[in-house]
């Protein structure tokens, strides 16, 4: 253990985090996230995040497969990774937090996803005999599991696991989007350690619902391709990336603790506005009502994640914890104009990582690579100061100009 030789205490260090994060398919081909890439094999993933995102702490969250697990049993025996005190699977510089995503639906209620993670393969395995019970198929993400919510939240944290609402607002499948109006209507609120909120809401938005004042927040990619990865992700203040320093800093212990949030400004996410799926309307939030849309009159609309949150909030005003880290709006290179596969690599290639690129690079040292023009938008990117069309019913928010 590192430590402090005048106090003793652990020497705690920024890790940068990306927790959610599927698989596509097996090194045997098996599908696993249908809609996922097949590229995204676990192996594939840890070398993604460790030598081009430059991401310490990962979390691959359909480690509850059998076959997946296979894939990792035979990463472990040809040497290319190994467990780690503390948690977790190790791959160069970084550490896999195995993880399941699970969907829950209480009678009555809608479907709701939320996120399991386990200490090792042992106790991951253990978890999939007992989930395979109460599941149609356990090879695959995401499925529904045929008990409470509140039941599985205990099989988890019995475990020695930890149990996280995922993506909580988005309108298809999550606690607020589309299952109630509060955590505690489905969930035991003490066997939550933190929510991760999603690619169409913010700390601030978040802060309109009093309940989640004592949640730590996450702000993951929810991958279904190499190239997502990182689109989302936090800074941690820990020891040592692993699953026990994890636990931790969810629970602000020991000076550990979320340091930073970097994510999407809402308006680029999928379903920050209210959408129309008859005539294809994004519809403004001043002109969103309950059931019908302005322009065509239809009621088959999709609540954005905006206008959900105005309808549930038990706030006028955003409450922001004092503990609560700063939320920094990162637009992802992918999405800058004229910033395509080539101009990637050849920016990996000088700098090494995205991490690096987006947190250190210099613009005059980006603008050698790149030219001047796009090493602007790089820095811009940086602080989120670029113009935003906003994205709804499913298609992203686009970056228009620069302001």
């Amino acid at each position: 253990m590192s430590t402090n030789l005048s106090s003793q205490e652990p020497v705690l260090n920024p890790c940068y985090a990306d927790l959610h994060i599927h698989i596509g398919r097996t090194e045997q081909g098996n599908h696993v996230k249908i809609s996922g890439s097949k590229d995204l094999t676990f192996a594939n993933i840890a070398h993604e995040a460790a030598v081009r995102k430059g991401i310490e702490l990962v979390g691959i969250i359909d480690c509850h497969a059998p076959s997946v697990q296979t894939d990792i049993i035979r990463c472990l025996d040809r040497g290319e990774m190994h467990e780690v005190a503390g948690g977790g699977i190790q791959y160069r510089g970084t550490t896999i937090l195995l993880g399941s995503e699970i969907e829950v639906r209480d009678e009555g209620r809608g479907a709701a996803h939320v996120l399991a993670y386990f200490p090792t393969l042992c106790v991951m395995q253990d978890f999939t005999i007992w989930m395979s019970k109460y599941m149609k198929n356990v090879e695959l993400s995401s499925q529904r599991i045929y008990v409470t919510a509140k039941e599985l939240q205990r099989e988890v944290v019995d475990r020695g696991g930890i149990f996280i609402p995922a993506h909580i607002f988005t309108p298809h499948k999550s606690v607020y989007g589309s299952s109630s109006t509060r955590m505690e209507h489905i969930l035991d609120l003490d066997l939550i350690a933190g929510v991760e909120l999603g690619l169409s809401a913010d700390s601030e938005m978040a802060g309109l619902i009093s309940e989640l004042d004592r949640y730590s927040f996450l702000t993951n990619s929810d991958a279904h391709s190499l190239g997502k990865i990182g689109r989302e992700y936090n800074i941690l203040q820990l020891e040592a990336p692993n699953f026990d320093e994890f636990k931790k800093a969810l629970g602000r212990e020991a000076g550990r603790h979320v340091a930073a949030n970097y994510g999407l400004n809402p308006r680029l996410g999928k379903y920050h506005r209210t959408f129309c799926m008859q005539c294809d309307s994004i519809i403004d939030e001043s002109q969103a009502t309950e059931v019908r849309c302005p322009y065509c009159g239809a009621t088959k609309v999709v609540r954005g994640v905006m206008d959900r949150i105005a309808a549930i909030a038990d706030r006028e005003d955003p409450v922001i914890p004092a503990y609560r880290p700063p939320y920094y709006y990162q637009v992802p290179l992918e999405f800058l104009p004229g910033f395509g596969p080539r101009k990637r690599e050849v920016l990996l290639e000088r700098f090494g990582t995205e991490m690096y690129i987006l947190h250190h690079a210099r613009v005059d040292e980006l603008a050698e690579v790149v030219g001047q023009a796009l090493a602007e938008q790089i820095i811009l990117a940086r602080s989120g100061h670029l113009g935003i069309v906003a994205g709804g019913g499913g298609v992203y928010g686009k970056i228009t100009r620069m302001e």
